[in-house]
């Protein structure tokens, strides 16, 4: 997976790798159990029986493999609704609100930073790098409202670790907290099938120090 860079992808990563080590160790046991049956449950050369002894039932194994798989299921669920409480979690005053509009095929996000707004529209692009770039602070706590007036979309970051639905006529709302990683831009997509130029719905996000987002909003607020 990409590396995070919000403080959110870092309990996804945990909780993806924890699945795939948990998924890897159930795995070697199902394997092992079956090769066990294969090497000394096999017919035996010159032996007359022609199926290996048959059981009714055998309680100890029944019960084992009824109470593992609850107790597992019962792990992943809490580790799971944990993660995906404080992953939609969000806070009575974030320090960033960007209203994500996607239309058919680009976005428009519109950033409202300390009772000043600026906004970037785009266009469908073959290259995430040409289309419109969305500007947020390192460090800082950003909200994302999301909009569509036309079909459903998906805004995706991938270096997120997280992406939700663009419904119309629904408010979808997510947040999350950057990291202090200043200076890097990151792919954005369309992550739902909506249309004919779906593939070109592409967007980057750059961050930036605080006091270069706030000179950059103060740009775009007086060139609008």
């Amino acid at each position: 997976m990409p590396e995070g860079v919000t403080k959110q992808s870092e309990a996804v990563q945990s909780l993806w790798n924890g699945s795939w080590i948990a998924a890897l160790a159930t795995g070697v046991v199902v394997w092992g159990l079956i090769l066990w049956s294969v090497a000394f449950h096999r017919k035996k050369k010159n032996s007359k029986e022609e199926l290996p002894p048959q059981v009714r039932y055998n309680l100890p194994i029944e019960i084992l493999y009824t109470v593992v798989p609850i107790i597992m299921v019962g792990v992943f669920f809490f580790f799971t609704a944990r993660d995906q409480k404080y992953i939609t979690t969000m806070s009575a005053k974030p320090d960033v609100t960007v209203k994500v509009e996607g239309f058919q095929w680009s976005w428009r996000f519109t950033t409202d930073y300390n009772g000043r707004t600026a906004q970037v529209v785009g266009q469908p692009a073959a290259d995430y790098t040409k289309g419109p770039q969305l500007v947020l602070p390192a460090g800082k706590k950003i909200r994302f409202d999301l909009h569509s007036p036309d079909v459903i979309h998906s805004f995706w970051v991938p270096a997120f670790h997280f992406k939700l639905d663009v419904i119309p006529g629904v408010n979808n709302k997510f947040e999350v907290e950057t990291l202090k990683k200043p200076g890097t831009v990151y792919a954005g997509r369309c992550a739902e099938l909506c249309g004919v130029d779906h593939s070109r719905m592409l967007f980057s996000v750059k961050l930036v120090t605080p006091e270069e987002f706030d000179q950059y909003i103060a740009s775009q607020a007086g060139a609008q």
